[in-house]
């Protein structure tokens, strides 16, 4: 399941990629299937390495040529173990609203781009995740550890985003069926409700839609992604080395 607009990422092949937050690394792979090379950067030592493992299954059966173009690091968001302008592109997906220094998160990821590279932030959207909060106190944090620590507004995200000197560009929503489900969720029991036939149920949908992606799921959600949307994605570029100058300059003669 893809949250990412690559074609909206820029990505090209041979470029390096961060995958923050990665989990098992369903952008990653994503990323190798168009001839880029990634790292996967995670607080999760076993999702890492879950994502070692199909990446050797993808060798297999001849998805990717080998693992020699992907990577993975243990790390915190805040304090990233690489040099400045490393990466050609950034996805940090659905992980900024876990961490309380998000503006520390969105600085260091600023800072380990490369000039002209675009970043791909992913955040459960607005009103369905209103919904999720009102629903259950058992869904966010700090009844759940590690859990969602905020609920962003658009406005918020962009705002954070050019004060780390990133410049926001598009934007849109995505997963607009999933929305339902962890309302469903949420309003049974967001930690054990796995084995309620009505999210069984709905779980089971989901799988097909994802599998099947037929046509009457896809046209249902780009209707509805607007308003339902569970994920949105803003994708934010970072300004050339003469373009900040250049920024400055005009500052100081305004100034002056």
């Amino acid at each position: 399941m893809l949250t990412v607009d690559y074609q909206r990422l820029g990505l090209q092949p041979g470029e390096l990629v961060l995958d923050l937050g990665s989990g098992p690394g369903r952008h990653a792979f994503e990323t190798l299937r168009r001839g880029a090379r990634v790292v996967l950067c995670d607080y999760d030592t076993g999702e890492l390495a879950q994502a070692r493992t199909l990446s050797s299954a993808m060798v297999e059966t001849g998805e990717i040529a080998s693992t020699d173009a992907i990577a993975t690091t243990q790390g915190d968001g805040v304090y990233l173990p690489f040099s400045d302008d490393t990466f050609d592109r950034i996805i940090a997906a659905e992980v900024l609203e876990h961490i309380p220094d998000d503006e520390g998160a969105i600085a260091e990821l600023h800072r380990v781009l490369k000039p002209g590279g675009t970043i791909a932030v992913t955040i459960p959207a607005w009103f369905p995740e209103k919904i999720c909060w009102a629903l259950s106190e058992e869904y966010h944090a700090p009844h759940v550890p590690g859990g969602h620590v905020r609920i962003y507004t658009e406005n918020e995200l962009r705002r954070k985003l050019r004060d780390a000197g990133l410049k926001p560009g598009d934007a849109h929503h995505a997963h607009s069926l999933h929305s339902p489900y962890w309302w469903l969720r949420c309003a049974i029991d967001p930690q054990h409700s796995d084995d309620h036939p009505l999210v069984k149920a709905y779980l089971k949908l989901l799988t097909w839609d994802i599998v099947e992606r037929p046509l009457v799921t896809r046209v249902a959600d780009k209707v509805l992604n607007p308003v339902l949307g569970k994920s949105l994605i803003v994708y934010a570029r970072k300004p050339e080395s003469d373009e900040v100058t250049g920024r400055g300059e005009r500052s100081a003669r305004a100034a002056a």
